[in-house]
């Protein structure tokens, strides 16, 4: 197997290989970090964004003249507009220059926020999601690809688990915060925020992250062709049910404690699940270079565990908070994982494969929020760790079967 591909709309003429690296203290001088952190804060963003309404839904409820559920849908559509329009999105500005392409997503977002904000009408509301959600979703395409091409080949693992570590601090800590901001003041400050914190990352990307260019002139990605690419349809199942799994859960995780009895204790199972969730990023991105399939595995399995100890012990609230940590150490470098095989497996069709990813993973998540609220309403929240531990037997054997592309056994080079 070759070096790994860069990913979304990445497909440039052949790098120079690059020089070993001579040491850690070497290392960590080539990793760009102001630059890596400035595509986690676009990831935090933008995942932020899509499950803020969540916490601030009888206010809008209120402002917007309409009912919580119909609200609730505001969450959907942004994760439909990342869905349906990611692919065509990517392929029509796969010759764009990256920093161009991600400044011009960004502005975008911001656009869309601001509209959220000062909204009141529940038609335009829906809009903007839907708009922040295209912008997102083609900010998440290139992303990817992006981080790894900013870093040496053998810190491209690092580099992505850096850019990603966006996700669980939005899910543990940025959802929580908007919901207090938007308590102590209102919901459209909330959404105000999101536009005041992307226009300072539009500095930051302007005057930090290096430039780098699009697909060479006249190749476009072919995802249709991707999906013949050996590996691929592995990598997308896995991504497509282990979201589902994983958001079925963490969507309704509120609801979950409340009928525990554990209503007060969310913030802080939140923050625990967060906080494990940046030492599962560490721990991947330091052994993804090495150990993909090893990581994928063991990732798998902590998350059912974790699924596990609430269905068997959700009684006893020691075993809640430490299923929160098992779950977090697990699921914190999923997205890097993916990310991550879906390159690789893609090969010269990894753009293709990372939009058809990015797709997926917010159908995953659209999805996850109509069974988790379906399982809810017709057999309780009691089903969520049972029905998490059925969706991951197919993962792991899926992720076991796929030892020679998609999430191999050995990786040559590495």
């Amino acid at each position: 197997m070759s070096t790994p591909p860069d990913a979304a709309s990445d497909l440039t003429p052949a790098a120079p290989v690059r020089a070993a690296d001579s040491g850690p203290a070497e290392e960590a001088r080539k990793l760009p970090l102001l630059a890596l952190l400035a595509l986690a804060t676009a990831v935090f963003v933008t995942s932020l964004t899509e499950t803020l309404p969540a916490g601030l839904l009888p206010a809008m409820s209120a402002d917007l003249g309409v009912s919580a559920s119909a609200t609730g849908q505001t969450v959907t559509v942004y994760a439909l507009g990342t869905a349906l329009t990611a692919i065509p999105l990517t392929a029509a500005t796969a010759g764009w220059r990256r920093k161009r392409l991600l400044l011009a997503s960004m502005s975008g977002f911001a656009l869309a926020n601001t509209v959220t904000a000062v909204s009141s009408v529940y038609g335009l509301t829906m809009a903007a999601r839907f708009v922040a959600g295209m912008a997102a979703g083609l900010a998440w395409a290139l992303l990817a690809g992006y981080a790894r091409r900013l870093a040496p080949a053998r810190l491209e693992g690092r580099a992505l688990a850096v850019a990603m570590a966006g996700i669980p601090v939005a899910l543990s800590l940025g959802v929580p915060a908007g919901t207090y901001l938007g308590e102590v003041t209102d919901w459209r400050t909330a959404f105000l925020a999101m536009t005041g914190l992307t226009l300072v990352l539009l500095a930051w990307i302007a005057a930090a992250v290096p430039d780098r260019p699009g697909t060479r002139s006249g190749q476009r990605p072919g995802m249709l062709r991707a999906l013949r690419m050996p590996g691929v349809p592995a990598v997308l199942f896995v991504t497509l049910v282990f979201v589902l799994a994983h958001t079925l859960l963490y969507a309704y995780v509120a609801a979950f404690l409340d009928d525990l009895g554990m209503g007060g204790s969310t913030d802080l199972v939140l923050l625990e699940f967060g906080a494990a969730s940046l030492v599962g990023i560490w721990v991947v991105g330091a052994r993804i270079h090495r150990r993909l399939r090893g990581l994928t595995v063991a990732a798998t399995l902590l998350v059912a565990l974790a699924a596990a100890l609430l269905g068997v012990l959700a009684d006893h609230p020691p075993f809640v908070h430490l299923a929160a940590v098992v779950w977090g150490l697990g699921w914190g470098g999923v997205p890097t994982l993916l990310q991550t095989a879906g390159g690789e497996a893609g090969g010269d069709r990894a753009d293709g494969a990372q939009a058809m990813l990015v797709t997926l993973w917010n159908v995953a998540m659209a999805a996850g929020g109509v069974v988790g609220g379906l399982l809810l309403d017709t057999v309780g929240s009691g089903a969520f760790p049972w029905t998490l531990l059925v969706l991951l037997v197919p993962v792991l054997a899926v992720v076991l079967r796929a030892r020679t592309h998609g999430f191999p056994a050995r990786r040559a080079g590495r």
